[in-house]
């Protein structure tokens, strides 16, 4: 019984000494949290304090192969002082004079390589465009600095302002910032608007345009045959929609939209063009809307528009002077190929005699203007379709530069994003938006067809 008592005795004295010491070690370990998590919130702070000077951003890798300096491809203009120093316009090629009573303004556009502006420019002039319906758009985003003459021939963003405006004669225009391709678009139809033109002609500036010399007679120059297919556009009857209304067209194509005929009064009825898709998939939104709005659109013929990537070394050659030396091995767009080609010896040109018309000299410039098309549009050749945008790489340090490949990585991503908008916008991947039942007013409210269960239309 004493022992019993004992126990029991001991037992409440353990009791209270037990939970005086399980309440120390929960303190204890408490205490212990605290300093650990605040150990831990202290180097987390001390994480967020900048590194001690100095510091160094860690570059990537420089590039292993350099852009080779270009060389002006027409020499001539370089030198001339006043249009007498060009060749002549071919005598088959000279625009009407006076001015057919149409106005024909061309649009082309210009980021970057003046080589290929100024091949495109040339070759419209030497196929009879009158230059001063040539409207240069300087879409560089460089300000006056062309004009100043404060860039550079390596700069990706240099025109030789003086030469194209009063060498030339035709027009140059700049925006007040760069402008990405849809925002080009509503560009010249703003500017048709302030000027009072009803239509234009646009195209891109990596084309050379050849009027087509080997064909049946009667011959007509590029420029008239354009004419043709305006005066067409305009004739009392065309595009008569069902409720009997005329001039109910949009856009005549030749070689798709490498060269254009553009009704400004149509375009801004379906609203312009949507600029949140800014690069590709933008032509494709605009045409299809042209086409749920029931404008007709239709392909013409105005003879031979080459897509290139590269530059004839001589541009004089496009004036088709008579060469003295038959043939001659030179390099055909030495700026990009390196494949030697027989052509006119463009050094030897005479400077006073006209070749004849279609004569061997042309089916070689021809042949020569297919060879470089085909090196852009495939790849086996070595070159990449866009590879002209990056062929000038100098202009560090002059006003307004950019990083050339930078400049082109920031396009890529917005092309990216333009292609998202554009599926997201319609609900549908690909340009058949009117093939798939896609109207006008679905824009924007159509479900992903490429998300919906299968069986579900």
């Amino acid at each position: 019984m004493l022992w019993h008592m004992k126990r029991r005795y001991t037992l409440l004295l353990l009791l209270p000494v037990t939970l005086v010491f399980l309440s120390l070690l929960s303190l204890q370990t408490g205490i212990h949290s605290k300093v650990i998590n605040g150990l831990k919130n202290q180097r987390l702070e001390k994480s967020k304090e900048p590194l001690p000077l100095p510091r160094h951003p860690i570059y990537k890798p420089a590039p292993t192969q350099r852009a080779i300096p270009i060389v002006d491809n027409f020499p001539r203009a370089a030198m001339a002082v006043s249009p007498s120093d060009l060749p002549p316009v071919p005598s088959w090629n000279r625009p009407p004079t006076p001015h057919v009573t149409e106005k024909t303004p061309l649009f082309i556009s210009f980021t970057r390589n003046w080589l290929l502006l100024q091949q495109v420019v040339v070759s419209y002039i030497a196929a009879g465009w009158p230059p001063e319906d040539i409207y240069v758009v300087e879409n560089t985003g460089t300000f006056n600095a062309n004009k100043e003459k404060k860039l550079t021939l390596q700069n990706p963003s240099y025109i030789d302002y003086h030469r194209l405006t009063t060498i030339f004669g035709i027009n140059v225009l700049t925006p007040p910032t760069l402008l990405s391709f849809a925002q080009l678009q509503n560009y010249y139809l703003s500017t048709s608007v302030e000027k009072g033109w009803d239509y234009f002609f646009w195209g891109h500036m990596d084309v050379v345009a050849l009027a087509t010399e080997d064909i049946s007679p009667p011959y007509r120059s590029l420029y008239i045959r354009a004419v043709e297919h305006l005066r067409e556009n305009l004739a009392p009857g065309y595009a008569r929609d069902d409720q009997g209304r005329e001039g109910r067209w949009a856009i005549r194509f030749f070689a798709y939209d490498w060269l254009a005929l553009v009704n400004v009064h149509t375009f801004l009825e379906v609203g312009g063009w949507d600029t949140m898709i800014p690069y590709y998939g933008t032509d494709c939104d605009m045409h299809e809307r042209l086409g749920m709005a029931k404008l007709k659109s239709e392909n013409g013929n105005v003879g031979l528009i080459y897509d290139t990537g590269a530059s004839l070394p001589d541009l004089e050659i496009l004036y088709r002077r008579k060469p003295r030396v038959h043939q001659a091995e030179l390099l055909v767009g030495s700026d990009m190929m390196h494949e030697k080609r027989k052509l006119p010896d463009l050094i030897d040109l005479n400077d006073t005699v006209e070749d004849e018309f279609n004569s061997p000299a042309w089916e070689e410039l021809h042949q020569a203007m297919e060879e470089l098309q085909y090196a852009k549009q495939h790849t086996e050749t070595g070159f990449g379709r866009n590879d002209w945008q990056l062929r000038q790489a100098g202009g560090e340090g002059e006003p307004f530069y950019r990083h050339p490949e930078g400049f082109n990585i920031a396009i890529e991503m917005i092309i990216e994003t333009g292609r998202r908008i554009f599926d997201e916008k319609w609900g549908h991947r690909g340009c058949d938006l009117r093939g798939v039942g896609l109207s006008a007013g679905d824009a924007w409210r159509v479900e992903h067809d490429w998300d919906r269960p299968e069986g579900k239309q």
